[in-house]
């Protein structure tokens, strides 16, 4: 594989390119504030977008130099960029709020029904004291309808618009609300999964109805998930126990007692092995596939490490780079 990743931390961003000869090659790239989020933009190839905690940030050379791109001012912890519509984006805030933008980022206008939701009020997280505001971890866009999206509290609820973002569903039941991770598909609409404080949730209608299955998994913590590009029914998530060490024990590094798990149609989740560590003791942060490989998946720890399964995760092997500590991870293709 050529290509570049991507991994936003507290710092700015860790870039780690693969060269010609066939090695990599790591840069440190301080952005001036911490980076909470990174989506990479399907119409220009090379464009990503970065979210920090002062706004948005936009790269045209795959991640070497930085523009600042709005949203001065928030807190920016979640970026979905349309696969329909050139130029707009969408971007979750803390305290939780969705804005909208149409020109790439020049402009952008918040989409008030958001702060319209019923139950809003009892929305808190447990992640970022002192203050404990609730903010929109996931947003993601339908790749069939352009006007559904799917946003993800921590913590507090999983909602749904149909026409934008200009109004919002309640809490989709079923759904977890300490929400981690939520994406759609790559191009199937109705699927959508999510990972959060309760293990995992699927929904096979396009965020409309959700189940939690659970049989096989162990653990209750659940932080990132993925799925195949080729075989929707095909997903998987990294979780860790619930316990605490003064944070979640999945958090700790050295102590996290995780694992990654693959779910397949209707069977039971199977804890995967084939080289990766027995228990993890770190977690894995972001998990990835790859829409142009099939069967494809790399993992994205806090140590630094990122692992690749060729076989759905049957196998793994680690790459030789080291990330530094992994917060949100995006793969960019040649």
């Amino acid at each position: 594989m050529k290509g570049v990743f991507l991994n936003a931390h507290d710092a700015g961003v860790t870039r780690a390119e693969r060269g010609p000869g066939g090695t990599w090659n790591v840069t440190q790239h301080d952005l001036g504030d911490r980076v909470s989020c990174l989506a990479v933009d399907p119409f220009h190839p090379g464009r990503v977008y970065a979210g920090t905690h002062n706004g948005a940030l936009c790269s045209d050379d795959r991640g070497l130099t930085w523009r600042p791109a709005g949203m001065e001012g928030h807190i920016v912890k979640s970026l979905a960029v349309s696969p329909h519509l050139p130029g707009v984006i969408y971007a979750g805030t803390k305290p939780p709020a969705v804005f909208k933008s149409e020109d790439g980022g020049r402009s952008w206008r918040e989409l008030e029904g958001f702060r319209r939701i019923r139950g809003r009020r009892f929305w808190r997280s447990p992640a970022e004291p002192p203050d404990w505001r609730a903010y929109v971890m996931g947003l993601a866009i339908s790749p069939a309808d352009p006007d559904v999206l799917v946003a993800g509290i921590e913590f507090g609820a999983v909602v749904r618009s149909e026409d934008g973002g200009r109004t919002w569903s309640n809490h989709r039941k079923g759904a977890i609300r300490d929400c981690h991770t939520l994406i759609f598909h790559s191009s199937n609409g109705n699927w959508v999964y999510e990972a959060g404080g309760g293990g995992a949730a699927v929904s096979r209608d396009g965020g409309l109805t959700w189940e939690r299955p659970r049989e096989g998994l162990d653990r209750r913590y659940g932080w990132a998930c993925a799925a195949d590009p080729a075989r929707p029914e095909v997903w998987y998530i990294s979780a860790g126990p619930l316990g605490w060490k003064g944070v979640p024990q999945a958090h700790v590094d050295g102590a996290a007692n995780s694992y990654i798990f693959r779910k397949a149609g209707g069977a039971a989740w199977e804890k995967l092995s084939g080289g990766l560590p027995q228990p993890m003791h770190h977690l894995a942060y972001t998990l990835l596939t790859d829409s142009q490989a099939p069967g494809h998946v790399y993992a994205g720890l806090s140590n630094g490490q990122v692992w690749h399964s060729s076989d759905y995760g049957d196998t793994w092997r680690c790459l030789p780079f080291n990330l530094g500590r992994v917060g949100r991870m995006v793969l960019l293709r040649e």
